[in-house]
């Protein structure tokens, strides 16, 4: 599964705890995955090190892609693939457990707030990918058909503000929507057995699997409402203050490789998918294959473009954080992104 939005309350608290004494907090293995040194392998080859979000899935195919072809290889690097442990993947890149982390732009902004030295290096999709989804026979099909109806939730601030911006934007009364905690779950049950009207899913994988399940849905698209709500960047690639200083030329070198293989995997999703399965075996090949053809005209606008960032986004979804409260006080917006370690367009 790919992971529900994060509640926000927590990067205060992840910021504190990472910046006192996150080095005993160690990232846990995944597919592949291996924390060895910084130095040289035996083949002559730097370690460097990405913590992904959650488990492998095809946000994650144009690296193990560009791993696969050995893209990575022919940049220096023996690049690991590790999976988060509990505190997530910022904590481990600022600790210094990874040199790059698989995050989201709603995490990167408080993080940043409560002083973590991590930036954006990357947008790893363009636009946002996500709607919130209901059955198609309980007729929700625009913000203010929630009114009166229940949101199945992961409990974050967030979703709240998301919620409650998309429906008094449609002229609802968000005091109207009721919401209920369902974390984890199988989102095609909870509907099914009315548990909730309407849940937060990312159409290139949960949308997916509803689709193939057969299960006859309506969908509210955050990116058709962007006089409401600003777009953003989920997932991203960062990375910490310390790599930018200490590892600057492997990571230009990853991004380089890392531009490729999403490239490669815009052009020939099939290859992507078979690439992700080959180091992933317990997911779904069916799943899997409509997911990376999905994403293949999703990754970048412009495929030669893949991975670069926007002032606007960043600045839109910033200054929508700090109008719902969700960070105290204005961050340097600038200082969160970056492009420069992209190779040109």
């Amino acid at each position: 599964m790919i992971r529900r939005p994060l509640v926000l309350a927590a990067a205060a608290a992840l910021a504190i705890t990472c910046l006192a004494a996150c080095s005993s907090d160690s990232p846990s293995s995944g597919t592949g995955a291996s924390t060895g040194s910084k130095g040289a392998s035996e083949e002559g080859l730097r370690s460097f090190d990405v913590v992904l979000d959650w488990t492998p899935n095809t946000n994650h195919a144009g690296m193990y892609l560009a791993k696969a072809n050995g893209w990575y290889e022919d940049a220096g690097l023996d690049v690991s693939f590790i999976e988060p442990g509990e505190a997530g993947s910022l904590q481990a890149l600022a600790a210094g457990k990874a040199d790059v982390a698989v995050s989201v732009q709603e995490e990167l902004i408080p993080a940043r707030a409560a002083g973590l030295p991590v930036r954006s290096v990357a947008a790893i999709l363009q636009h946002n990918t996500s709607s919130l989804v209901s059955l198609a026979d309980d007729g929700i099909e625009r913000p203010k058909d929630l009114e009166g109806k229940t949101y199945g939730g992961y409990g974050g601030q967030l979703e709240e503000a998301l919620l409650d911006k998309l429906v008094s934007c449609d002229g609802g009364d968000p005091a109207e929507v009721r919401s209920v905690d369902v974390g984890e779950a199988d989102y095609r049950i909870g509907l099914e057995r009315d548990q909730y009207d309407a849940v937060w899913i990312f159409d290139g994988w949960d949308g997916i699997r509803l689709e193939q399940a057969g299960v006859d849905t309506s969908a509210i698209s955050f990116i058709d409402h962007e006089d409401c709500i600003p777009d953003w960047y989920t997932p991203l690639l960062a990375t910490s203050e310390e790599v930018e200083a200490d590892r600057g030329d492997d990571l230009t070198a990853f991004m380089a490789a890392t531009a490729r293989g999403y490239e490669a995997a815009m052009d020939d999703p099939d290859s992507a998918a078979a690439a992700l399965l080959d180091q992933a075996e317990d997911l779904d090949p069916e799943l899997v294959g409509a997911s990376a053809q999905y994403l293949s005209t999703r990754y970048a606008d412009d495929p030669a473009a893949w991975g670069r960032q926007d002032a606007e986004v960043w600045d839109g979804f910033a200054a929508f954080l700090l109008e719902a409260g969700l960070i105290e006080k204005p961050i340097d917006v600038d200082a969160a992104w970056t492009n420069e370690y992209l190779p040109a367009p």
